[in-house]
């Protein structure tokens, strides 16, 4: 298998790279290399100038924006944006219930809801997890009982992402009570301005309001926002994180990290020189980069084969990239909490006011600072998109046929 990229595929990461340097702005790519907070608009402005290029939603059907790219392609696109510290379109949108819309969904809903997407004109959220029901999705309690032509909804969903700035929530609910708990679900799409629905938030150990709890308490949701038919969620569901599995080894991501690493270690005095003249310290450096490169190789067989795959279901060797990516990624800011060392200790919430970033970390470089919330934060990466422990027993069942 010849995993080399050809002329033509050369080119276009060129073009993809100039791109994003040219047009996201730099302060925006700042923020995502340095891993503070991106604030709404950070993210609506690095979205637009995407979905001005075309590029928002590359994978989509051509009808609904995208590209028709190669399944190469699409990686190289996907790479160079996490290298180049590039925020992705919102990912509730683009890569969850966009796809779901236009795989599923009537064509109604397609002409309402893909063009916004696209665009982000609206801001969508993902409300599966529920208190006792994370892992075990399907044991979700949220009901749904229909009333003429409303569903109305009660229950509670919980660790939603950005929920506070949601127009509109994609969620699972149990429509039939008494049929087995993955054939009782159906998928709604419920306005988040509707009476009876509130969001707190849940403050992290980062210090940041990146999650929520979301509470309905009789919502009522007009009948038109079943995606599909009713009961049949749980297929839905499951496209969707097999969509959301997608990339998710975030290669490019690790890779900015590393530059970051040996960049910040040349410049970090570790007794009479730098951290980078300890030889322990690039002994840790590359044995990451080994394993990240042997992580690359087998994500190129997997987007080789993929090409090839006339099934359009996904690989379950992506349960391979899932594991061994979200361990790198925790592995590199692992490096990074090591350069910054005691530095990394103070904790002062980050400022939401750019121009009092100057004032905001008394304590060491201004690089510092952010480290240790991200290394907190990155914790999080074996979990979301199935749990690594649930990638195991795919694993197990799918490739091993154990």
């Amino acid at each position: 298998m010849d995993l080399r990229f050809t002329a033509e595929e050369i080119a276009f990461r060129d073009e993809v790279r100039a791109f994003f340097r040219s047009e996201i702005p730099q302060a925006i790519r700042d923020k995502v290399s340095a891993g503070r907070h991106l604030s709404k608009q950070d993210i609506v402005t690095s979205q637009r100038i995407l979905h001005a290029r075309g590029w928002a939603v590359p994978h989509w059907p051509v009808q609904w924006g995208g590209q028709n790219w190669t399944p190469v392609q699409r990686y190289i696109f996907n790479t160079e944006m996490q290298s180049e510290a590039v925020p992705p379109p919102l990912p509730f949108g683009a890569q969850m219930v966009g796809p779901v819309l236009y795989t599923f969904g009537n064509a109604a809903q397609q002409q309402r809801f893909l063009p916004r997407i696209a665009a982000i004109e609206d801001w969508w959220c993902q409300g599966f997890s529920e208190p006792g029901s994370g892992s075990d999705l399907a044991s979700l309690r949220t009901r749904a009982v229909r009333d003429g032509d409303r569903y109305v909804v009660d229950g509670q969903k919980t660790w939603t992402t950005l929920a506070q700035y949601a127009d509109w929530i994609f969620a699972l609910v149990r429509t039939d009570p008494l049929a087995k708990k993955q054939e009782g679900i159906s998928f709604l799409l419920i306005d988040m301005r509707s009476p009876g629905i509130t969001v707190c938030p849940i403050v992290t150990i980062d210090g940041g309001r990146e999650v929520n709890e979301v509470f309905f308490d009789s919502v009522r949701v007009p009948v038109e926002n079943l995606v599909g038919q009713e009961n049949k969620g749980w297929d839905y569901a499951k496209f969707l994180l097999g969509n959301e599995r997608s990339g998710i080894a975030r290669i490019g991501v690790t890779k900015e990290r590393l530059r970051r690493v040996k960049r910040l270690a040349l410049e970090t005095p570790d007794g009479d020189g730098v951290l980078w003249d300890d030889p322990a310290f690039r002994k840790q450096v590359a044995e990451v980069e080994i394993e990240l490169k042997a992580l690359e190789l087998t994500q190129l067989r997997v987007v080789a084969a993929d090409s090839k795959r006339a099934s359009g279901k996904p690989d379950p060797a992506s349960s391979i990239l899932k594991i061994k990516g979200s361990e790198l990624q925790q592995a590199a800011t692992e490096l990074l909490l090591r350069i910054a060392g005691p530095y990394a200790a103070p904790f002062m919430p980050e400022p939401e006011n750019d121009d009092a970033l100057s004032n905001a970390w008394p304590v060491g470089p201004d690089w510092a600072a952010p480290i240790a919330p991200q290394y907190f934060n990155t914790r999080k990466v074996s979990i979301y998109g199935g749990s690594n422990e649930i990638q195991r027993n795919i694993i197990a069942k799918a490739i091993l046929g154990l």
